[in-house]
């Protein structure tokens, strides 16, 4: 089976819920129209990475404006149970593409954040949500962690869906997890735009035997709104240079990586190379050793079928 992928790299409209979601609305339709049958968003796409931001907190202190641009972040991200995700599924459903979306969610029952990535089906619409179980370093300020319930992956007409999180990546048993449920095409979304990424996306796709897709934004300091300026005015002209690429499971470059400018990546991904791939190494067969190792992880459901 042979599965056409779109990886954009591109930058919000920052701390801006309505005007990012038509953005997605508009690129979503421009690249559906190149017979794409998977379009991916980077990390927190809605309503932004608010990378050199401090919301106000040291050690020992928070302020007042810190607390206001926390309640302001809130207020532009996303709920499940709004508006809002009916009608990214619905842009999903009238151009037929399964989505992959970095939000930052926001839930109804607490003020907690989380940075979540959507699986999106054009049949099925939502088919559920990884959110991420560790915020990195001054991330924990505004993302909460999420549990082994949000360790999904997912059986869909294109094949079997699942990934991590920026630097979720960087944690073996958070990748075994995944690994362990067949994944064949693994979604990368992330803030981390350093060229090392790179070779993060290679490792994981010979490790896993899988399609990687590394999906990062590309966004400037002159991208902020006038009124955040003096927040990074420490902060380069280029704060996120991108990197996204897209891997075969033998560990080769397939498209990018894409550094210093916006723009998308496209790939058609044949399925079959997984098991070709699998000859002398398979992290969950012949290469798993069960007679030594043993992973349980709390609480991940099953493979979920579409």
């Amino acid at each position: 089976m042979k599965v056409k992928v779109c990886v954009v790299q591109d930058s919000p409209v920052f701390f801006n819920k309505e005007a990012t979601i038509q953005k997605i609305e508009t690129l979503v339709m421009r690249y559906a129209k190149e017979e794409c049958n998977l379009i991916v968003f980077p990390e927190s796409f809605i309503p932004g990475y608010p990378r050199g931001f401090s919301f106000g907190a040291t050690i020992g202190n928070r302020t007042n404006e810190g607390r206001e641009l926390y309640a302001e972040y809130y207020e532009q991200s996303v709920s499940l149970e709004s508006e809002d995700l009916k009608r990214l599924e619905k842009i999903a459903r009238l151009q037929n593409v399964y989505l992959l979306l970095g939000i930052t969610e926001k839930q109804n029952t607490n003020g907690s954040l989380y940075c979540s990535m959507l699986y999106i089906s054009p049949k099925t619409g939502l088919l559920g949500t990884h959110r991420k179980i560790k915020p990195t370093g001054t991330e924990r300020v505004i993302w909460s962690e999420a549990h082994g319930d949000s360790m999904v992956t997912f059986q869909t007409a294109i094949g079997k869906l699942g990934g991590l999180i920026c630097w979720e990546n960087y944690m073996p048993l958070a990748r075994m997890a995944i690994y362990k449920k067949g994944v064949e095409i693994y979604v990368a979304p992330t803030a981390d735009s350093r060229e090392q990424w790179t070779a993060t996306m290679q490792h994981i796709a010979l490790e896993g035997r899988c399609f990687v897709l590394g999906c990062n934004q590309y966004f400037t300091k002159s991208m902020y709104p006038e009124k955040y300026h003096a927040l990074v005015k420490d902060e380069p002209e280029n704060l996120c240079r991108g990197g996204s690429v897209i891997v075969s499971p033998l560990g080769e470059i397939v498209a990018g990586p894409l550094f210093d400018k916006a723009g998308v990546l496209m790939a058609e991904l044949d399925l079959e190379e997984i098991s070709h791939s699998k000859l002398d190494f398979d992290v969950i067969g012949h290469y798993s050793r069960d007679d030594i190792f043993h992973l349980e992880v709390k609480d991940q459901p099953g493979m979920i079928k579409e």
